[in-house]
């Protein structure tokens, strides 16, 4: 679990179903992160099951006060990169409900995720692959210092690399 001042970053749980349906439901959400809408809390249940719960490095984000997930943040699984990374580097994704957008959160989220990774799991960087329209995502990578690495194609989809280099990146967090 690793806290921040608004948020609680937290493995994903089989009851978390109706809160992933509420936001992952969502068409705004699902069409810049390239995963299918969900169509039913049972799909969003199998999703967490079968998905997220195997990969000990997909977190749910979710509000300190209220407990509820509002998004996910996580280390994409080796193999299902969207670009090659280098040595000691793993690929972030993450997204936040559309009721969340530009408040901070994904910024919050992602530099505590950092910090984890360069003080726990031992990374070296961070790489982060963003749908070239999706300008809030390239923003949240920029504002939490990675680097910008180049415009590619993945699957037909213009998309952009950036990169974060753990060595010498800091901060702010709490891990328990």
């Amino acid at each position: 679990m690793i806290e921040t001042e608004r948020l609680v970053l937290r493995r994903w749980r089989a009851d978390d179903a109706a809160s992933l349906y509420r936001y992952a439901s969502d068409d705004r959400v699902s069409e810049l992160v390239l995963w299918p809408t969900h169509t039913s809390v049972e799909m969003s249940r199998e999703v967490i099951e079968t998905v997220v719960m195997p990969n000990p490095h997909t977190l749910a984000i979710a509000l300190k006060d209220t407990g509820e997930p509002i998004g996910c943040i996580g280390l994409v699984p080796p193999g299902g990169e969207h670009h090659a990374t280098v040595s000691s580097e793993r690929e972030v994704g993450y997204w936040i409900g559309r009721p969340y957008w530009n408040k901070g959160i994904a910024s919050e989220a992602l530099r505590a995720l950092a910090a984890y990774c360069r003080a726990t799991v031992g990374l070296d960087s961070l790489l982060i692959t963003t749908d070239k329209r999706n300008a809030a995502s390239r923003r949240v990578a920029e504002k939490c210092g990675f680097m910008f690495v180049e415009e590619y194609i993945y699957d037909g989809v213009e998309s952009c690399a950036y990169r974060l280099d753990l060595r010498a990146a800091s901060g702010k967090t709490k891990s328990t």
